[in-house]
């Protein structure tokens, strides 16, 4: 048996997940899981890059433990953020990230140098007030030291590469995040990066998924047990999501939902027009020269920020949780997503919804105290109790889906007929439901660990094991469980 190692890593957690194909099954095992947390220092939010990669370390030790040894480890992450290394092969950063503030106001810097519209005919990525162009043009007003000292640019997969294999690699799907990758060229616009007077030296030459980067240093194997070739899926999460889609024909959308909700299709060229721009649908790069033409949602986030609160646990250390302005929380109490959820569908009279995109839902003090702010203003109906609130949360996502859907068949002049659902969001009944519901589509739901799968396909088929994409998606259709909703 071949087996081969997604490494897939979240905001919150990270999995590594074996896979091998059987039969011309796809067989999944998931025999690693660890949490990922912020850390706060010199005054932002970072991520531990020691915690990840000991955490990355440890879960390739269990394949020794297991006696089952990888032929190949692909990691992929969330984009948008990096970390920058110096002459020392050290980091001279830290790897902020993407939700700390210092992007306020960033986007009226950069379009001092180019307009939105520029920028998006370049590169053809959605505005984001986190993507890494603000990000480094942040870094450059405050710390300018740490862009003379770089060497190399790298996100967060990348330096996790350069962890197992010594070789410091910049993978162009997450590139693409960057807003920084010329979206025509497949390649860095080092015209725009000069423009905005960032050094061209630290942006390395992009490597597509399927590209074997080297094999596990010396020093990793001495930790691991065993030597592996590190190869690069599509390491930007939604690439890979998108991989796994088994989806019927050229009319399905896919929904990739987790934190993030990534709706969108393939395409094989860019839409950069101005009614694009103004749609502000991204372009971001995938395998095989695709682009995933899709909105970029605000997701899950919400709902698992209402159930930290609940909880009484801070997504950031340090930062205290008020008390809970809802009639019928239980302080104290731990409250599950599945009972979450069915409150929310005993309220089912409750409709208030919100702008789920609204820049005030991406880092909220407190997120139901946020919510109920909008419904307010907006005139509704306050949400008083906890099935309210939720209510209101998945009311909001479904409608969203369904006014993006409706500007994807705008752009691509298509009438779509389905949606395939992938990721941990496809468990969620009643959010699957209000979403056929208000799309009006057929709603297919699974595989669930659709990140992994996309993964280890690029990894299978440079392996061998599968001819190419549609014979691996056909597999991926045949080996796991795709649900009517």
């Amino acid at each position: 048996m071949k087996y081969h190692l997604a490494i897939d890593i979240g905001a919150s957690s990270g999995r590594h997940i074996l896979g091998c194909v059987d039969n011309g099954k796809i067989v999944l095992e998931e025999i690693y899981r660890f949490e990922n947390r912020q850390i706060r220092h010199d005054g932002h939010d970072c991520w531990d890059l020691v915690a990840l990669a000991k955490s990355v370390l440890d879960g390739i030790k269990k394949c020794r433990e297991l006696g089952k040894i990888p032929e190949t480890v692909g990691i992929d992450t969330w984009g948008v953020d990096f970390v920058l290394i110096g002459k020392d092969l050290m980091p001279v950063s830290d790897m902020v990230a993407y939700r700390d503030a210092r992007t306020q106001g960033m986007d009226e810097v950069v379009e001092k140098v180019i307009s939105k519209e520029d920028l998006y005919g370049r590169c053809g990525i959605q505005k984001m007030a986190f993507n890494t162009i603000y990000q480094l043009t942040a870094l450059k007003r405050e710390h300018p030291e740490q862009l003379d000292a770089a060497e190399r640019f790298l996100m967060v997969p990348d330096y996790l590469n350069f962890v197992l294999s010594g070789k410091m690699v910049n993978e162009y799907t997450n590139a693409t995040t960057t807003n920084l990758v010329n979206a025509a060229r497949k390649d860095w616009d080092f015209e725009l990066i000069e423009m905005l007077g960032l050094p061209k030296a630290v942006f390395g030459q992009l490597a597509m998924p399927g590209t074997v980067i080297g094999h596990f240093t010396a020093a990793v194997q001495d930790v691991v047990g065993f030597d592996a070739k590190v190869i690069l899926p599509a390491t930007h999460d939604t690439g890979s999501a998108y991989l796994a889609v088994p989806a019927r024909d050229e009319y399905a959308v896919y929904l990739s939902s987790g934190t993030w909700s990534l709706l969108g299709v393939e395409n094989k060229e860019p839409i950069t027009t101005p009614e694009s721009c103004a749609a502000n649908f991204t372009n971001e790069g995938g395998a095989w020269h695709r682009f995933r033409y899709l909105k970029n949602i605000m997701g899950l986030w919400m709902i698992q920020s209402v159930r930290r609160e609940l909880n009484g646990v801070s997504y950031v250390e340090g930062k205290e949780i008020a008390a809970v302005p809802l009639t019928d929380w239980e302080k104290g109490r731990e409250y599950g997503f599945g009972e979450l959820s069915d409150l929310a569908r005993a309220a089912s009279a409750f409709d208030s919804a919100v702008d789920v995109n609204d820049q005030r839902f991406l880092s909220p003090a407190s997120m139901i105290a946020e919510v109920r702010k909008a419904c307010e203003e907006g005139g509704q109906k306050v949400p008083a109790t906890i099935g309210e609130l939720m209510r209101c949360m998945y009311l909001s996502l479904a409608k969203c889906y369904a006014d993006a859907i409706a500007t994807l068949s705008r752009m691509n002049g298509k009438k779509y007929t389905s949606l395939n659902i992938v990721g941990g969001g496809s468990k969620d009944s009643y959010l699957n439901e209000l979403t056929r519901d208000a799309t009006g589509l057929e709603v297919f739901a699974g595989p669930t660990e659709g990140t992994a799968i996309g993964n280890l396909v690029v990894q299978f088929i440079a392996s061998g094991e599968f001819a190419d994409l549609a014979a691996a998606r056909k597999a991926i259709a045949e080996s796991f469980d795709v649900k009517k909703v």
